[in-house]
């Protein structure tokens, strides 16, 4: 069920798609896609947890829940399908469901991205547009994504969304 989405939303949500998908093709394009490649920003991504910075491991997972806890309210509210489940099966309009987790997690992702620059910039003392793609969208989406179809679940076993016929 896709809500209604201000301007300034649909900006940040074009914003970030178009920055994720521009820095992972700029990724591609400056370092390639060799084994090498995946080895380095593999391992780069396992050793980031325990450099500088690692609140953002905590704090974007978890804004990307309070985001998933209220659509996923939301959705049971509106008697929607699973997020994630609609997504795989297709039994909504899977553009405009996935486009409604764009538009939710969009200032994650953005600030997800700055961090991770920030990040580059002070342990690499150089910018990789790939990784800091993959972490923003891993810390981000990602957790939004796993999240916002058990979130509805529990609000349905709250009773959340239900008639109430069914409450009686």
């Amino acid at each position: 069920m896709a809500r209604a989405a201000t301007r300034t939303q649909l900006v940040l949500a074009q914003l970030a798609a178009a920055l994720v998908i521009i820095l992972a093709l700029l990724g591609l394009v400056l370092h390639g896609f060799s084994a090498e490649v995946r080895e380095r920003v593999f391992t780069s991504i396992v050793e980031r947890p325990g450099g500088p910075m690692t609140f953002r491991f905590i704090l974007q997972p978890v804004m990307a829940g309070l985001l998933a806890a209220a659509d996923g309210v939301r959705d049971a509210r509106g008697g929607a399908a699973p997020y994630f489940w609609s997504l795989v099966t297709g039994s909504a309009p899977r553009a405009g469901r996935l486009y409604d987790g764009i538009i939710a997690t969009s200032r994650v992702i953005l600030l997800g991205l700055a961090m991770d620059v920030i990040y580059q910039l002070i342990v690499f003392k150089s910018f990789y547009p790939g990784e800091a793609a993959i972490v923003a969208v891993l810390l981000a989406f990602v957790p939004y994504l796993l999240l916002r179809g058990p979130f509805q679940r529990l609000a349905r076993l709250m009773g959340v969304g239900a008639s109430e016929k069914d409450k009686t």
